[in-house]
C-alpha cells in the first residue's frame, strides 16, 4: 500500500529504505511472536518503487523460505508448538524478529533459527545462512530436515573484518552453553567455537561487539520452564541478575573450529534483552543495556486470564505476551577483564519508562565509536496486558499498586550518551497509539553519533497506521511530517526495523541451497509422500 503524507512536509533530504519484520498471526500458536516472519519495506523517498508523487510505498512480503514452502504443500502436518510450529519435518524456522543489513544484503533472523537472506528489492527468498550440518546440528539432536536451532536474533556485522557474529545455543546438562558462530559472507558453511565454561538459562537475544570483544549476555527475560514444556503450569520466574560472557576476536581466529575458546565472565542485573557496544574499547568494553525490568516474555496472555484491574483480559489480546510489571531502565556499564563485575557510569529511569520497545541509533562505524544520541520508544504503562495469573507469581518483587495504576501513553526519548540524560522527549498523542522500532536516517554529509539526521517511527492505530519522521536534533517539536495509508489501513504487530542506504538487488554470490541441505540421513523419519514434498521444494528452489 502507498502512505501518503498528510501533515508536515516529508524533509527532502531523507532517503533510503526502512525494513521492518514482523509475525503473522497464526490461530494455531499460542504465543503470536511465534507466526511465520513477513518483511516490511518503507521507501523513505516519496514517489518511488510505483508510488504517486507525494507518497511512500510500503511492500510486504512473507519470504517464501524452505519451511514456507513446505508448509504451503503440506498445512496439515504443522502444529502450533511453545516455540513457533512443529512438524514430521522438523522445527519451523520463523525467521519472524529482525532485519540485518550487511553491504548491501539483508537477512531475517529469528532466536530458534539460523539468519535467512532476502533481496532487498523483491524481499524473496535467497536462502539460510550456513548448513545444519555446518552449525553442528539441531539444538537438541534431532535428525530432520528443518532444524531446531537455538541462535540470535541480532547477530553483528563485522565490518573490518568483513564477516557476521552470531551464536548458537547447545543444551547441556547444566544449561545452554553458547557456541561462536562467524560466517564469512559466501559459501555454504559457518565455522563455529563452543564458549568454555558459559551458561545460560535464559536465552540470548543479542550478542554485542567492540573493536576486540564479542559479548554475549543471557537475556535472562525468556526462560524455559520444564513444568510447562510437560504440559503444566508455568510458574518460574526471571533472574534478577545474569552473566554476561566477553570472547576476544583474536582468539576465536587463533582456535581451530570447535576447540573451546576462553573468556571473561561478569554478572549484571537487571535483566535485558538489547544491548549495544562501544566500537572502542581502549578504555574498557563500555555497553548501553535497555534493561526489561520485570518483564517476563515468557508469560503470554491466556484464555481465563483477568487483568491488573481484575477485568476479563480482552480476547483480542490473547497469545500477546506479558508486559512489564515496573518501570524500565537503561544504563551504561564499563567492564575491564578479569573484573567480575562491571562499574554502572550513567543510568536513566524516571518512573515514566514503561514497557521500552526499542531504540534507534547511528549503527555506522563513526557513530559507534563516538555515539552522542540514543533514541527509544516506551510503549506506555498497561495494566489491560498484566494477567493477575503472572502478579500473583511475582507477588514478592513488584508493587500491585503501582502496577495496577492508570494506563500511560507511548514517548519518543532521546538520551545523551554523555551521562544518559533526556535530551528531549514526544509523547504520543492517544492511548491508542503503539509504536514500534524506530530507525534513524543519518543526513548525508552530516556529524556521526545519531542527532544529525532524522528519526521515523512507525506507529499502529485501530485508526490506522501510520509513520511519523522527527528531527533527531530535537524530538520534542513532534514530528515534522506524517504519512498515512490512504485508505487508514491498519497493520498487526511489527517488531524490529532498520535503515539501509537503498534497496538493490542482492549481489551474485555462492549461498546454501536447500537441497545441499537435507541428505538422506536427515529424512529417514519420513513417510515416502513426506520425502516426496521435501524433495519437491528442493528442486522448487534450485
Amino acid at each position: 500500500m502507498d502512505l501518503q503524507v498528510v501533515s508536515g512536509e516529508w524533509p527532502a533530504g531523507i532517503s533510503g529504505e526502512m525494513f521492518i519484520s514482523a509475525p503473522v498471526v497464526d490461530d494455531r500458536l499460542s504465543y503470536q511472536l511465534f507466526g511465520f516472519g513477513a518483511m516490511l519495506r518503507i521507501s523513505m523517498t516519496p514517489g518511488t518503487h510505483g508510488a504517486a508523487p507525494g507518497h511512500l510505498p510500503l511492500h510486504r512480503r512473507v519470504d517464501g523460505a524452505d519451511t514456507q514452502r513446505l508448509h504451503a504443500r503440506a498445512g496439515e502436518k504443522f502444529s502450533g508448538g511453545l516455540l513457533g510450529l512443529v512438524s514430521p519435518f522438523g522445527h519451523a524456522n520463523m525467521a519472524n524478529t529482525a532485519p540485518l543489513s550487511w553491504n548491501g544484503r539483508l537477512f531475517a533472523t529469528w532466536d530458534v533459527g539460523r539468519p535467512v537472506e532476502v533481496d532487498p528489492l523483491s524481499l524473496g527468498f535467497l536462502g539460510e545462512v550456513g548448513s545444519a550440518a555446518s552449525w553442528g546440528g539441531d539444538s537438541f539432536g534431532a535428525k530432520k530436515p528443518l532444524p531446531q536451532v537455538f541462535s540470535t536474533a541480532h547477530p553483528v556485522i563485522d565490518d573490518e573484518r568483513d564477516c557476521m557474529w552470531t551464536v548458537k545455543l547447545v543444551l547441556t546438562a547444566a544449561g545452554m552453553q553458547p557456541h561462536v558462530v562467524r560466517y564469512d559472507g559466501s559459501g555454504k558453511e559457518v565455522r563455529t567455537w563452543p564458549v568454555d565454561g558459559a551458561i545460560v538459562v535464559g536465552s540470548m537475544h543479542t550478542i554485542a561487539q567492540t573493536r576486540n570483544w564479542l559479548v554475549m549476555a543471557d537475556s535472562g527475560n525468556f526462560k524455559a520452564d520444564m513444568n510447562e514444556i510437560m504440559g503444566g503450569e508455568r510458574t518460574l520466574t526471571v533472574d534478577e541478575r545474569v552473566p554476561v560472557y566477553f570472547v576476544r576476536k583474536d582468539a576465536v581466529e587463533s582456535t581451530p573450529p570447535g576447540t573451546p575458546l576462553p573468556c571473561e565472565r561478569a554478572v549484571f542485573g537487571p535483566t535485558t534483552g538489547h544491548y549495544y557496544a562501544n566500537w572502542d574499547d581502549s578504555d574498557g568494553v563500555r555497553v548501553l543495556f535497555e534493561h526489561l525490568d520485570l518483564t517476563d516474555l515468557g508469560y503470554r496472555l491466556l484464555p481465563g486470564d483477568v487483568d491488573a484491574h481484575g477485568n476479563p483480559v480482552n480476547p483480542a489480546y490473547l497469545g500477546f505476551y506479558q508486559t512489564a510489571m515496573c518501570s524500565q531502565t537503561v544504563s551504561e556499564i564499563v567492564f575491564r577483564p578479569g573484573e567480575g563485575e562491571g562499574r554502572t557510569v550513567a543510568r536513566f529511569n524516571d518512573g515514566r519508562t514503561w514497557n521500552l520497545q526499542l531504540s534507534a541509533m547511528d549503527w555506522s562505524r563513526e557513530g559507534r565509536t563516538s555515539p552522542t544520541h540514543h533514541h527509544v520508544v516506551y510503549q506506555g504503562r498497561h495494566p489491560e496486558l498484566l494477567a493477575r495469573r503472572v502478579l500473583h507469581a511475582y507477588r514478592d518483587r513488584i508493587d500491585e499498586r503501582e502496577v495496577a495504576g492508570e494506563e500511560q501513553g507511548a514517548r519518543l526519548v532521546t538520551l545523551s550518551r554523555d551521562g544518559l540524560g533526556m535530551r528531549s522527549e514526544h509523547v504520543f498523542p492517544s492511548l491508542g497509539d503503539l509504536p514500534s522500532s524506530p530507525i534513524f536516517v543519518p543526513r548525508p554529509g552530516g556529524v556521526p553519533g545519531g542527532g544529525d539526521g532524522h528519526v521515523v517511527v512507525p506507529v499502529l492505530n485501530d485508526d490506522g497506521f501510520r509513520l511519523e519522521c522527527f528531527d533527531a536534533a530535537d524530538v520534542s517539536r513532534g514530528p515534522v511530517a506524517t504519512a498515512r495509508g490512504t485508505l487508514r489501513q491498519r497493520l498487526p504487530f511489527i517488531l524490529h526495523a532498520i535503515w539501509m542506504p537503498e534497496a538493490a538487488p542482492a549481489p551474485d554470490v555462492e549461498r546454501l541451497r536447500f537441497a545441499d541441505d537435507v541428505p538422506d540421513s536427515m529424512m529417514s523419519s519420513l513417510d515416502d509422500a513426506e520425502r516426496d514434498l521435501v524433495l519437491a521444494v528442493a528442486a522448487e528452489l534450485g
